[in-house]
C-alpha cells in the first residue's frame, strides 16, 4: 500500500496509515500529502465508497475457507502463503503461484514441478471426471463444485483462476484470448446473451487437456494414479473434444496480423487487463474497433475496470456493450498489497466493448 498522494512535491514522512475519513479506500503518509491530493481525490471519493460499501458482496463465496481467504487477508490476519499452509498447500506443484514465493523460486524452478499434482486427498481432489454432462448454465462456484462433485472445503478454486494464453475455436465462433475456464465461460455467456455471437453456440469444440487426466491426488490407490501417459500426451483430437491451444508472445495489437491468417475472431478476451494503467492498450483498443470484434475485459477491482472502461469509451465514442459486473468465477482469495483498500481478486470484475 502506497500514500496515496505519494510524489506531490515533497517526500513521503511514513507509512500511509491515515486513511480517508468518507471512503476509506485511500490512505496518506501525512495531512500536507492528504490535502494537497484532494483535488484529484475529490472526484473519486463518493464513487470509492460506495464500492467500500460493496466489499461484503465481493467477499461472498460458499466456500467453508471464504474467511480467511477473503476478510482475513484483505485485514492482513492472514497472508495468501500462511493460509495455503494451514491448507497443507503452500509451495507445492501445481499451487507454487499462488503466493509471493513463486518471484524468488521462478529462477531454479524445475517446470515439471507445476504437474505433480495437487497435493490433496482424492475426495478434495478434482481427479476423476464429472458424473453428468455440462448443465444448461453454470452460474456460481456452487453451481460448478455441485456438478463436480467436490466438498465446499476443496481449494481447487483457488487455482482455476490460472491465465494462459491461448486461441480458442467455439464451435464456428473464433475467440482470442487469455483466459482462464470458468471467466472463460462466463464472459462467452456474457456475448451470447447480449447477441454479439451466436447465443446458439452452446458448446467448445477443438483439441481437449481434460483437468482430471493430470490432476493426480496424493492416494496411491486412487483411479487417477492407473495412467501412465505423460502430460504432453494427454490430449484429444477427436470433434468432441473441446479446446485448442496455440501459444504467442508480445501485444495484441502486433501479432494480430499473423494470428488472424490462420482464423480471425468473432471475440476477444483479456484477463485482469489494467486497460487505464498500461499505455500499451490503446493500439490494442483501437484496432478491435477497427475490426469492429467484441471484447470482455476483467480487471481486479471495480476502480480498475470503471478507469478502463472510460478509456474505451473515450477509444470508441460509445459507453460499455457489457457494463461494469462481478464475475460469479472470481479467484475466492483476496489479492495482498493492492494499491488501494478495496477488495481485489484476480478476474474480480468483467466489462466488455
Amino acid at each position: 500500500m502506497e500514500c496515496a498522494g505519494r510524489g506531490r512535491r515533497t517526500r513521503c514522512v511514513g507509512p500511509p496509515t491515515r486513511r480517508c475519513a468518507r471512503c476509506g479506500a485511500v490512505a496518506y503518509c501525512s495531512v500536507s500529502h492528504q490535502i494537497a491530493h484532494w483535488g484529484d481525490h475529490k472526484n473519486e471519493c463518493e464513487r470509492l465508497e460506495q464500492q467500500m460499501k460493496d466489499a461484503e458482496k465481493l467477499n461472498n463465496f460458499p466456500f467453508t475457507f471464504s474467511g480467511e481467504a477473503t476478510v482475513q487477508v484483505c485485514e492482513k490476519q492472514e497472508t495468501r502463503c500462511s493460509f495455503l499452509t494451514k491448507l497443507g498447500i503452500h509451495c507445492v506443484g501445481m499451487w507454487m503461484g499462488e503466493c509471493s514465493c513463486w518471484a524468488s523460486a521462478a529462477a531454479s524452478l524445475d517446470h515439471s514441478r507445476l504437474t505433480e499434482g495437487w497435493n490433496l486427498s482424492r475426495t478434495l481432489c478434482p481427479c476423476k471426471g464429472p458424473l453428468s454432462p455440462i448443465p444448461k448454465q453454470l452460474s456460481s462456484w456452487k453451481d460448478y463444485y455441485e456438478w463436480r462433485c467436490i466438498p465446499l472445503c476443496s481449494p481447487v478454486a483457488l487455482l482455476l483462476h490460472w491465465q494462459e494464453q491461448m486461441y480458442l475455436r467455439w464451435m464456428d465462433t473464433q475467440l482470442h484470448v487469455y483466459e482462464s475456464p470458468l471467466t472463460l465461460y462466463q464472459a462467452i455467456q456474457l456475448a451470447a446473451t447480449r447477441n454479439l455471437i451466436p447465443e446458439d453456440n452452446n458448446e467448445l469444440d477443438g483439441e481437449r487437456i481434460n483437468l482430471h487426466s493430470y490432476a493426480h491426488c496424493i492416494e496411491t490407490d486412487c483411479i487417477c494414479k492407473s495412467s501412465t501417459e505423460n502430460f504432453s500426451s494427454r490430449t484429444s483430437t477427436s470433434k468432441s473434444s473441446a479446446v485448442v491451444l496455440r501459444l504467442h508472445t508480445g501485444y495484441y495489437h502486433d501479432r494480430f496480423r499473423d494470428i488472424a491468417k490462420d482464423t480471425f475472431p468473432h471475440l476477444i478476451i483479456a484477463p485482469n487487463a489494467g486497460v487505464a494503467a498500461y499505455t500499451s492498450w490503446l493500439p490494442t483498443i483501437e484496432l478491435i474497433k477497427e475490426i469492429n470484434v467484441p471484447a470482455v475485459f476483467s480487471d481486479y477491482c471495480e476502480e480498475a475496470s470503471h478507469l478502463g472502461a472510460s478509456c474505451i469509451s473515450t477509444v470508441t465514442g460509445c459507453p460499455p456493450m457489457i457494463p461494469i459486473q462481478v464475475n460469479p468465477f472470481r479467484q475466492p482469495m483476496a489479492v495482498e498489497d493492492s494499491p488501494l483498500f478495496l477488495p481485489c481478486y484476480s478476474n474480480c470484475f468483467l466489462f466488455g466493448m
